[in-house]
This record gives structure tokens, C-alpha cells and sequence, in this order.
């Protein structure tokens, strides 16, 4: 199993997705395919496959989308965390939410870090929650307004007139102020992971921008942790539906590993430990993962 910290730069690692959710945007909620047993199932071929660390979420984050309650969030994560611990699987498990509530039910249950899209902005318990425990958190840029969201029934939501002074020194300040947070209640800075953000409060042209200087997000001296699977920019890319953004979702997971992503997070895991595994090998000159 994958200890924290790794040996960050070494190679790329792998985390899958298990959105316990009826209306992910993918396509891929379980809880519409069955619930704990397919979610199981689907981390068990993950880790087969590759995996590293397995995301777990309960509520959904595409655009416009609508929050849940703890309890709501807790009866979906909860039973499948305790089932893949029990399972022994050999993987991490990083429970995907900004509530200080279902985070602790989550590490009570046998998670491992904590994954929090509003980078410790929405709920000020998280931070000191995360602390107490020890363990690592993902701070993740965002910039969601439903104000800013259309939705296209094919190709699903995205966002749109999303304004930025300076798109990359924007995100990047508004990462640190989210890492001084995490300092501020005793977070030590080797369990900090950024996440720019790919997809969230961004428009198609930006987040293409991002991906493409995500060296510079990289070079504020934390492991970088990207997000592009199956997203919208890929889809109004390309015309496709989310279905159909394998090939999109290559290039972008390989991109960002040559620009120094250090974990993607991604829906097709089998398909893309093969593409991190070649990526590492032409640009770490690694060639046994």
C-alpha cells in the first residue's frame, strides 16, 4: 500500500473514483447502479487495475448541482468505506467532501485523508479536524457559482463568463490562502496536496490554459494533484458526451504529468495506469511502476 508522504516525483500516481452519488455527471453514480455492492466491486477492479488511492464521494459536484445533507452524505459513504477496508484492499482511502461532520465519521470508518473542493472555506471546523487527526488533505481550488453554470443536455454543464484578473496568479493565490488556513490550525505542509481545480468555476478556454501551466501551480512547492477526467472542457473540446472522453481524458492526464502532476484522479483507471505508466517512462525515465 501507498505510505504518506511518498517519494513525491518518483512516478504518477493513481486515484480512482467512486462517486456514491444517483447523478454524477459521468454517468458513473453507483448509487443508481446498485450501491454498496457495485462499489465494491468497482474498487476492487480498480485496485486490480492499478489504483492507488480510491476517492470516495456522496454528493455531487458538476455544475448545478445541489447540496446534501450530513446525514444524507454519511448513509451514502460510510457503508462502502467500512466495506473496502474490510475487504483489505491495497489502496488508500480519501473520502471526497468539505464537511468536518462526514470527515470524521469518514476517518472513524477507515479513511485515510480527506479530499475538500471548497479548500477548507466551507465549513471552519475542517481544518482543525484534519489537524487533530493527522492526516492529509487535498485543498482544491474553486470557483463554482450557479450563476455561472449552463447545462446542455448533451454535452452537460460547464461555466461560463467566469472572470480572473490573472487566471494562473489568481489560482494560485487563492491556493495559499487555503494552505495559510490549513497553517493557521496546525496542518503540517507534508500532508498538504494542491488541487488546481480543473472544472470548477472555470470556463472551457481556462481550464485548457491551466492544464497547460500547471508547472507553475506545481512550482508553489506542494504535490499537485489533477482532475481532468471525463470533464466538460474535454466534451466542448471535442463534441463528445462524457461517455466518449477517454482518449481527451489521456491527453489531458498525460499533459499534466509533463507539467508535474503528481496524482490524477481519474474514472477510467485501467486505461489511464497505462497512460501514467508510458508518461512516466518517457518523462521520469521510469520504466518499472
Amino acid at each position: 500500500m501507498l505510505t504518506f508522504p511518498p517519494v513525491w516525483g518518483e512516478r504518477t500516481y493513481i486515484m480512482g473514483i467512486l462517486n456514491i452519488t444517483p447523478d454524477s455527471f459521468s454517468g458513473d453514480g453507483l448509487l443508481a447502479r446498485g450501491g454498496l455492492e457495485v462499489a465494491l466491486e468497482q474498487a476492487q477492479r480498480f485496485v486490480a487495475a492499478g489504483a492507488d488511492i480510491l476517492d470516495i464521494g456522496g454528493e455531487s459536484t458538476r455544475p448545478g448541482s445541489q447540496p446534501i445533507s450530513v446525514e444524507e452524505e454519511c448513509e451514502r459513504v460510510l457503508p462502502v468505506i467500512r466495506a473496502i477496508r474490510k475487504a483489505g484492499l491495497n489502496a488508500l482511502i480519501s473520502v471526497d467532501t468539505y464537511k468536518a461532520s462526514v470527515a470524521e465519521a469518514a476517518l472513524d470508518a477507515g479513511a485515510d485523508w480527506v479530499n475538500d473542493v471548497w479548500g477548507l472555506r466551507a465549513d471552519p471546523e475542517l481544518a482543525p479536524l484534519v489537524a487533530e487527526r493527522n492526516v492529509p488533505i487535498i485543498l482544491m481550488h474553486n470557483r463554482s457559482n450557479p450563476a455561472n453554470a449552463a447545462l446542455q443536455e448533451r454535452l452537460g454543464g460547464r461555466y461560463i463568463g467566469v472572470a480572473y484578473d490573472n487566471l494562473i496568479e489568481d489560482i494560485k493565490s487563492e491556493l495559499m490562502q487555503s494552505v495559510e488556513i490549513a497553517r493557521r490550525a496546525g496542518i503540517p505542509d507534508h500532508h498538504i496536496i494542491l488541487d488546481p481545480g480543473i472544472g470548477f468555476g472555470k470556463t472551457v478556454e481556462q481550464n485548457l490554459e491551466l492544464l497547460n501551466r500547471l508547472d507553475e501551480i506545481r512550482a508553489l512547492g506542494f504535490p499537485v494533484l489533477l482532475g481532468p477526467s471525463r470533464k466538460s472542457f474535454i466534451g466542448y473540446t471535442l463534441d463528445l458526451p462524457p461517455d466518449q472522453r477517454v482518449e481527451g481524458t489521456a491527453a489531458a492526464v498525460a499533459i499534466g504529468i509533463a507539467r508535474g502532476a503528481d496524482i490524477v484522479r481519474v474514472h477510467d483507471v485501467e486505461i489511464m495506469v497505462r497512460v501514467a505508466r508510458m508518461s512516466d517512462a518517457i518523462i521520469r525515465q521510469r520504466t518499472r511502476l
